[in-house]
């Protein structure tokens, strides 16, 4: 288990990263950035996005690194379509490193700034009505996170908040994360890739189109069903 901050130290710097996760979220909306994280918007600038990608390819793979996990550790909207450039941008492999790495990141920043601000006062008011939940989480949190991961009943932002307020490890939410978002994240960059192919109206009947977002509307189905299969080989 991971130590907690004291009660009172350090509520200068709590209040401090609060205030400047804050103005990022407000800065993200009041610089009309969330109209940009949008498949319209994507589809309509993709050609210079690409230009850009081939020209540079270092730079702009670590800036499609850093603004990932900016929107993911922010918990702001447009982690899909993001997922869809990488594949459009950079191809199905190097999409799915730098997604799914930068989405982890994400998630762990997300969770240790709700541990750090929260987990506490939580704590503190709640302790003996969320025992049960921490023993739970001490004793199968893997698996919980990882059906919640696989099977995303709630946003990606609140899993991260929730998970900051239990007694999981740091290290252990790194991996089962990045390990339960896999499938997901692979589903929306082949659809990424897929999307750069489209030109024109017919494109969109291409086999390889409905395909993707096939795949993107059957994903679900199967991710209930490899966890129920699970579920029945744990309690073996």
């Amino acid at each position: 288990m991971e130590p907690e901050p004291t009660p009172g130290k350090g509520l200068g710097a709590r209040l401090a990263l609060a205030a400047l996760l804050g103005l990022g979220i407000a800065a993200f909306f009041a610089l009309g950035l969330h109209r940009q994280l949008t498949l319209e918007a994507l589809k309509a600038s993709l050609d210079v996005w690409r230009q850009w990608a081939h020209q540079r390819p270092v730079a702009s793979a670590a800036g499609f690194f850093a603004a990932y996990v900016a929107v993911t550790g922010l918990g702001l909207p447009g982690a899909a379509v993001m997922t869809m450039a990488g594949g459009a941008l950079f191809g199905f492999v190097e999409g799915l490193v730098l997604a799914s790495f930068a989405s982890t990141l994400g998630a762990t920043l997300s969770c240790l700034s709700a541990r750090y601000l929260l987990r506490h006062w939580v704590q503190q008011r709640l302790g003996p009505r969320l025992e049960p939940v921490n023993q739970g989480i001490q004793r199968e949190g893997a698996f919980y996170l990882f059906t919640m991961r696989l099977i995303p009943v709630l946003p990606f932002f609140a899993i991260n908040l929730i998970m900051g307020l239990t007694p999981m490890p740091t290290r252990t939410f790194a991996w089962v994360s990045q390990l339960g978002m896999l499938p997901g994240t692979a589903v929306f960059l082949y659809a990424g890739t897929r999307l750069a192919l489209v030109e024109s109206l017919s494109d969109v009947l291409s086999p390889e189109i409905l395909t993707a977002f096939a795949l993107m509307g059957l994903f679900p189905l199967l991710a209930r069903k490899l966890v129920s299969w699970l579920r029945v080989r744990r309690a073996r």
